[in-house]
């Protein structure tokens, strides 16, 4: 605009294997059509936003690389990443190099070791969401769930939060390692358990989806509710029958409004296909930062500064960042959180199981 210098941003997606493409392009999606809406509007005093992007292949390294990378090219902030693990690597980088880092789609409770002024976040804790999701499983009459697992810090955590939530009414939580089990040696210790539901806490494609069709094929397991409270079947690989019935978690209010309206049928456009919560996520993260910089002018520590005063009209609701108990960084703390499945009878359709916040 007007020949001045663009003003850059980072963002962090998986687009490469062992990353969950599919997220990672929800994302970006989301991404690059706040940075193009921005722009359309006067960009930040007359200057365009460009954005700078960075697959991090779910590899925490190659993250925290990029970080560097980033910040030496000049970002005034940084937004994104799916993945928590990655997003934590980013966010204790971002903190070490004073760049500001809004995490978009990651929800660890515990982003940086030592609280930070830096790092914001719109997603939920994983306490939050994971706690709504074990309401649903106790008032649906699950009490001794099955979880299929791996060895990961979020999927630890998840397992732990679950644990927390059933054990005062009773219920259990019995942990099969598919680091250890095949499909078929799973489905054995699953018939011999005595669950009445199984949540697929493990990787996509690999092991989920194979299990999901190992299970339903198992007429032992005919009675065992899936779950996946980590959000799977909204995306892709789980359309239709994979995905159907299968509760999970995301963070959509029930009724978008005109923003959300505009902005999902604009990337249904971009994406060919419905929109995912994430893809929501990525322009919301893109509104905040340009609103921070249109306030505040293009500088890491103002943009920092400005977390908790900072309003913005989201596509899912009003955003506001305040410190919330637990959280080492700034927290968006009226994100939606809701418990969906895709319809059996028609799985193209989401039905909301239950709402929370």
């Amino acid at each position: 605009m007007n020949g001045t210098p663009p003003v850059r941003m980072g963002a962090f997606a998986p687009l490469s294997s062992p990353g969950w493409a599919g997220a990672g392009q929800q994302l970006l999606a989301g991404m690059e059509l706040g940075v193009r809406h921005a722009n359309d509007s006067g960009g930040v005093g007359g200057r365009e936003i460009e954005l700078l992007v960075r697959d991090t292949a779910a590899d925490p390294r190659r993250a925290a690389r990029a970080v560097d990378e980033l910040a030496a090219a000049g970002v005034v902030a940084l937004a994104g990443e799916y993945h928590s693990v990655v997003a934590r690597a980013v966010a204790t980088r971002a903190d070490a190099r004073r760049v500001p880092y809004l995490c978009s789609s990651s929800v660890l409770d515990v982003l940086t070791e030592q609280p930070s002024d830096w790092v914001a976040r719109l997603s939920p804790p994983q306490s939050r969401g994971w706690r709504v999701y074990a309401d649903h499983l106790r008032e649906a009459g699950h009490r001794r769930i099955a979880v299929a697992t791996q060895d990961s810090a979020y999927w630890a955590a998840g397992t732990r939060i679950l644990r927390d939530c059933l054990a005062p009414h009773g219920g259990d939580v019995t942990e099969v390692d598919m680091g250890t089990h095949s499909v078929a040696s799973a489905c054995d210790a699953l018939a011999a358990a005595g669950v009445t539901a199984l949540l697929l806490l493990a990787g996509h494609p690999e092991p989920a989806l194979p299990l999901v069709s190992a299970v339903r094929g198992d007429p032992r397991l005919g009675h065992l509710l899936l779950g996946a409270p980590a959000g799977q079947p909204e995306l892709e690989g789980w359309e239709g029958r994979p995905g159907a019935g299968i509760p999970f978690l995301r963070y959509l209010p029930e009724q978008l409004g005109p923003l959300g309206v505009r902005v999902g049928k604009e990337l249904r456009e971009r994406l060919r296909s419905a929109p995912s919560f994430v893809a929501f996520e990525g322009y919301d993260s893109i509104a905040v930062l340009t609103e921070a910089l249109r306030a505040h002018g293009a500088d890491r520590a103002r943009v920092a500064a400005s977390w908790p005063s900072l309003a913005v009209d989201g596509t899912r609701g009003p955003i506001r960042f305040s410190r919330t108990p637990g959280s080492t960084v700034w927290q968006w703390a009226d994100a939606p959180v809701q418990v969906a499945d895709r319809d059996p009878s028609a799985p193209d359709r989401f039905r909301v199981l239950r709402s929370g916040r």
